[in-house]
């Protein structure tokens, strides 16, 4: 037993499971998995090395380990509607940065989403290695809309001319033309890499455009609206399948985490369900709810709603900031984090935002109707922060309200 073995990390995991069952989880980059994905990212593929591809391994003993690697490619071809795929990247991170290693040398130019507008740390960011690595130039949300200014896009695509343009975010509420970034992509000679961590769900069941028959490479985690375990994947036209598996191994990774791409290939299948689609009907259809519910109680949103499974409040009309309403709601059991609004004159250790989601709610079983419930806690919380006796009766409804939802759910 763990807690015989090693009782401090037995106690964190219990903590851990306890914090879990009591609080109400806003973070939109976070969900739970399936029992079945869950039992096999403890399984006894983990102990298998496999460095290579199927059929092409450098190590001996891989037969059953090639039959599931292949079932994963294929599940994500089919799921996404692909010509090749690779499921081996470790995280979203190492995905992209396979597909920059793919057809980029260091040095050339990419153009993609500023942070500040709601990008990715590995699109461009100056210290991390997407901005080391490469030449960044960004394009920003027009401050009026706060939406992407195509127009914007093009003419900073044409005077710059970079390599490779990044579409994708990480706090975008609004639909994503992909078609105007392929048309804006070829028009200035780039290659195009769509980033869908965030709405691969809800790609997958028609919600958001697909971005895969016009980019050149299409990134995602598999773990947030996807609902699998955590980790990456690349989609690719077949013309660039060589480079980008070379651009993994031996490019950037050594062995792959089978017992991870054994969960991918289930969380695959099961995105192929019907029951998947109207899950993902009802993350919107909450995130929508929440963000109405705020909007009555004077929250401003970033872009004034949500075509997705997020949005982000802007905090400077009730006088806060994004850290403190993050540890204030952490009190009380709602879980959500400080976030940049675009153009925040707030810095990234503070912000004047909150980015809100409801993947995980809404994993839990919670509906529209339990969305007014969150709205008015959060509302109670920010407006009594000073006040710890409302604090601790809003955190025990808080408490009894979340143990109604599972965190394991029952397949």
């Amino acid at each position: 037993m763990l807690k015989d073995v090693d009782n401090e990390i037995y106690t964190a995991l219990i903590n851990e499971e306890e914090k879990q069952r009591n609080t109400i989880d806003l973070i939109p980059s976070e969900n739970i998995v399936s029992k079945n994905v869950l039992k096999l990212m403890g399984s006894i593929f983990t102990n298998k090395y496999a460095e290579g591809y199927p059929g092409k391994r450098y190590y001996g003993g891989c037969k059953f380990i090639d039959e599931v690697e292949n079932i994963a490619i294929k599940r994500a071809c089919i799921l996404f509607g692909a010509e090749h795929a690779n499921v081996q990247p470790h995280s979203g991170s190492q995905a992209n940065m396979s597909a920059y290693f793919s057809v980029l040398k260091p040095g050339d130019k990419i153009l993609a989403m500023d942070i500040l507008s709601g990008g990715h740390l590995t699109h461009g960011f100056k210290i991390n290695f997407s901005g080391i690595f490469y030449q960044s130039v960004f394009y920003n949300v027009d401050k009026e809309t706060e939406t992407i200014d195509y127009e914007q896009v093009r003419e900073i695509a044409l005077k710059e001319r970079p390599k490779m343009i990044v579409c994708g975010a990480s706090s975008y509420s609004r639909i994503i033309d992909f078609e105007k970034f392929y048309d804006i992509a070829r028009e200035s000679g780039a290659y195009l890499l769509t980033d869908i961590a965030h709405i691969a769900g809800l790609v997958v069941a028609n919600l958001h455009p697909s971005p895969v028959h016009l980019a050149d490479f299409v990134t995602s985690t598999t773990h947030k609206t996807l609902r699998g375990p955590r980790g990456g994947l690349v989609l690719c036209r077949r013309e660039y399948s060589h480079k980008l598996d070379s651009s993994i191994i031996p490019g950037i990774q050594g062995g792959p985490l089978m017992h991870i791409i054994a969960a991918k290939a289930v969380a695959f299948k099961e995105a192929m369900t019907p029951e998947f689609f109207e899950y993902q009907k009802q993350i919107i259809n909450n995130c929508q709810k929440l963000c109405v519910e705020l909007k009555k109680r004077d929250y401003r949103i970033v872009s004034g709603g949500t075509d997705n499974h997020l949005f982000t409040i802007d905090l400077r009309n009730k006088g806060l900031k994004g850290n403190e309403c993050e540890r204030t709601l952490e009190k009380v059991g709602i879980i959500t984090n400080k976030n940049l609004i675009p153009y925040d004159p707030q810095p990234p250790a503070i912000t004047s935002g909150l980015r809100i989601g409801t993947p995980l709610a809404t994993s839990r079983g919670m509906k529209e109707n339990d969305m007014e419930l969150i709205a008015e806690w959060i509302d109670e919380t920010l407006k009594n922060r000073e006040n710890e006796k409302i604090l601790k009766d809003i955190a025990k409804k808080v408490r009894r309200f979340a143990r109604e939802f599972p965190i394991y759910p029952t397949s």
